[in-house]
C-alpha cells in the first residue's frame, strides 16, 4: 500500500492527490497536542515512511511555515498540495488536514462541558499533557540539532573516531541561537521579527 501511494503521489496522478489528502487527514487525525507535534508526525509520515520530502527540504518547509501566518500543519499541508497540484490540491490537501479537528472541535464543544469535571476525564487530562509535551521535546530537539550541528558524510554513530571530525557546530549558528534564547526569555520582542532576523543573519554570515 505504501509503494502505492508512494507511486502515485510521486507520478501526480488524480488518484496521487487522493492518497495526499488521505495522508494529511490521517495526520490531522492522530495529531494531539497542536503544531511542534505536528512537525514530529509529519516527520514520520511524510519522510520516514512515504519518502515524499529529504530530511532538509522537510524541515526547509518547517522554517517557512513558521515565519507565515497560521498553524505550521495547515502550512505545510497547503505547500506540499501546491507544489505537487497546484492550488487546487494546496486547498484539497490543506482540507484534509483540517477536517479532523473541525469534526472533533465541534464534537467536543458540544459534550464536553457534561464530561470535563468527572473522574475518569481528568485523570485522562492529567498524563495527556506530560506525553504530549514530551512528543513536542522530541521535535524540538530534532530541529536544534538540525539547525546547529553539521554532520559529515563521513559521520557514523557506530565508529567514535569519526565524532570528532565529522560532528560540527558551525559558530554563527551557536551564536544566533544563543542570541535567540535570550531575546525570547527576556524581552517582549515579537518572534516574528527574531525570525527574520535569522534569515537576514544566514544571508550575512552562513
Amino acid at each position: 500500500m505504501t509503494d502505492f501511494i508512494i507511486t502515485h503521489i510521486q507520478a501526480q496522478t488524480l488518484t496521487g492527490l487522493f492518497c495526499l489528502i488521505g495522508v494529511f487527514f490521517y495526520i490531522g487525525l492522530i495529531t494531539i497536542g497542536g503544531g511542534q507535534v505536528a512537525i514530529t508526525i509529519m516527520q514520520q509520515v511524510l519522510v520516514d515512511q512515504f519518502k515524499l520530502l529529504s530530511i532538509d527540504k522537510f524541515f526547509n518547509m518547517v522554517a517557512i511555515s513558521e515565519s507565515t501566518p497560521g498553524p505550521i500543519g495547515i502550512n505545510i499541508a497547503t505547500y506540499i498540495g501546491t507544489e505537487l497540484y497546484g492550488v487546487f490540491g494546496g486547498f484539497f490537501t490543506t482540507l484534509g488536514e483540517v477536517l479532523p479537528s473541525l469534526v472533533t472541535i465541534i464534537i467536543i464543544a458540544k459534550f464536553f462541558g457534561k464530561f470535563s469535571e468527572k473522574a475518569g476525564v481528568k485523570a485522562a487530562f492529567s498524563t495527556l499533557r506530560p506525553a504530549v509535551s514530551g512528543v513536542i521535546a522530541v521535535a524540538a530537539g530534532r530541529v536544534i540539532i538540525l539547525a546547529l550541528v553539521v554532520i559529515a558524510p563521513s559521520f557514523s554513530a557506530h565508529d567514535f573516531s569519526t565524532w570528532n571530525s565529522s560532528v560540527m557546530i558551525p559558530l554563527p549558528n551557536a551564536l544566533f541561537y544563543l542570541a535567540s534564547l535570550y531575546i525570547m526569555l527576556k524581552t517582549k520582542i515579537h518572534p516574528v521579527f527574531v525570525v527574520l532576523a535569522g534569515a537576514v543573519f544566514g544571508m550575512i554570515f552562513c
